[in-house]
């Protein structure tokens, strides 16, 4: 049983949502990286996605793309974040990590070898925003072979015939992306999520973790009522930049916190 199945059945057995935040990994610098995953385990992060940077990040805000771009300053690679990912193994077993990002970071390493890496590293999960599960099979099939579960987006205009197919490939969880629009945007509509959380469960099985646009307590509480996960980023990168180097690390796991006791009272 992988983590991530482990960590969202212990959570369901009691009656709890997941809190998964995202950070880039060398944000604000690489040495901070990984005191700053265990800094959002200590606050009550139930699975991480680190974000691998990248310099053409489509998907993702303007805070994002500047998060992004100050790891990229520092020359943190794909390799980097891998090599974070078993440091951070080295004294945690237990929580899921997962990595999130492109595809030509993974094309330029090599599928297999970097499903080889991902699992010698400790990475229990892979999301790869512009590789559409049209064209992934032969990609995800490495993912597989190393135990790594391949997670997938869906989108408010997602029509059925597509949600059962991804549902067949997904593993781990299933990211539902909440509105229209990029990472840290600000038009969330609870009442569209409540709408389209039957259609998913329709043919998902898998948890469905909810994010974009998911900026305070308050709205990550209202959202996990909806879903098994709620996926914060923007916020806690936000955080993370207006921060001095004094206290990036305790600014963040204070916000995670407050997070982890809203989605705890939904």
């Amino acid at each position: 049983m992988s983590r991530i199945q482990t960590t969202f059945e212990k959570l369901k057995l009691h009656h709890r949502k997941a809190l998964i935040p995202f950070i880039t990994a060398g944000d604000p610098a690489p040495a901070i990286t990984v005191p700053l995953l265990h800094a959002l385990v200590e606050a009550g992060a139930d699975v991480i996605e680190l974000g691998v940077p990248f310099s053409d990040p489509m998907a993702d805000g303007p805070t994002i793309q500047r998060a992004s771009e100050r790891a990229l300053k520092h020359g943190v690679s794909l390799h980097d974040v891998l090599g974070m990912v078993a440091q951070f193994r080295k004294t945690d077993s237990a929580t899921p990590l997962v990595l999130m990002g492109y595809g030509n970071p993974i094309e330029a390493m090599g599928w297999e070898r970097f499903a080889r890496h991902c699992a010698e590293a400790g990475v229990d999960g892979v999301l790869t925003v512009d590789f559409p599960p049209e064209e992934s099979h032969e990609a995800f099939g490495h993912l597989q072979r190393h135990g790594i579960d391949p997670i997938f987006l869906l989108a408010p205009t997602t029509r059925d015939e597509r949600i059962a197919s991804i549902a067949k490939q997904a593993r781990g969880y299933v990211y539902y992306v909440s509105l229209k629009g990029v990472t840290g945007a600000g038009n969330l509509d609870l009442s569209e999520i409540e709408r389209k959380m039957p259609q998913l469960r329709k043919h998902i099985s898998l948890p469905i973790g909810v994010g974009f646009g998911i900026r305070d307590a308050a709205t990550a509480q209202a959202v996990a009522k909806l879903c098994d996960g709620v996926v914060v980023g923007s916020r806690i990168v936000q955080e993370i930049e207006n921060a001095t180097g004094q206290n990036v690390i305790a600014n963040a796991g204070k916000l995670v916190g407050e997070l982890r006791l809203a989605v705890d009272q939904a």
